[in-house]
């Protein structure tokens, strides 16, 4: 069962080439393709990504979810994996993830660790090893099936943030058995602390997901979630 890899960007021109490269050089032969679906940067990320050994496609439509449906609709691999362009999966996460697959899981992700040695991100970084939804995300990576994400309709394009917890939430809802945490850390950029203080990210986190499960528009979420942070 060949792997898939989609990588949504947008100006990601300083973590791209490495991260495309490290997937080749760890996958091998077991990844079908990865695919780079970029929306629209102002930067380099589509050219290094190619020169990579990525392919490169431009989404029709900007956001995460929509990047990420339409870089699924070029795979070949039996297996879909998601991954952030700033996040780093663990050596050996091809034989994880087919491993996993054998055992009847149908998707699932990682915990994940922030490349900082900063206490309060330590934190963090413990949480992943829970099993609730508040303690996912993006950042941890996810492998699901072909027929369970076409089965799942793919990623909601409404959610234009959250998207990922949405697929979650329908995924664990249709069977939460099926879902494998495995325990090893994706490596995780810790740039937005770079500039916001940890307690106003747990924050505008926190607001987010209350907002979410009380059924928020995506857009007000969005909205306000860039408002309570300060972007580089």
């Amino acid at each position: 069962m060949r792997i898939s890899v989609i990588i949504p960007t947008f100006n990601e021109e300083k973590n791209i080439a490495k991260l495309v490269k490290y997937l080749r050089e760890e996958g091998g032969e077991a990844l079908a393709n990865i695919i780079v679906v970029d929306g629209g940067s102002e930067d380099k990320t589509t050219e290094m990504a190619r020169k990579a050994g990525a392919t490169v496609v431009i989404s029709p439509k900007k956001g995460r979810a929509a990047q990420m449906n339409y870089g699924a609709s070029f795979a070949t691999g039996q297996i879909l994996y998601f991954i952030h362009a700033d996040a780093r999966p663990p050596s050996g996460f091809v034989n994880d993830i087919q491993s996993a697959i054998r055992q009847g899981y149908q998707s699932g992700c990682y915990r994940f660790r922030f490349d900082s040695d900063k206490t309060l991100l330590k934190l963090n970084n413990y949480l992943t090893r829970l099993n609730i939804l508040t303690a996912r995300g993006g950042d941890q990576t996810l492998f699901i099936t072909r027929p369970l994400f076409d089965e799942l309709y793919g990623f909601d394009e409404y959610y234009v943030i959250m998207e990922e917890y949405d697929l979650l939430r329908r995924l664990w809802r249709k069977n939460r058995a099926t879902f494998k945490i495995i325990p090893k850390e994706v490596c995780v950029s810790a740039r937005k602390y770079d500039t916001n203080s940890w307690a106003r990210v747990q924050v505008a986190n926190l607001v987010a997901m209350t907002l979410f499960r009380l059924g928020a528009k995506p857009a007000r979420i969005a909205a306000t979630y860039k408002k309570m942070l300060h972007y580089q």
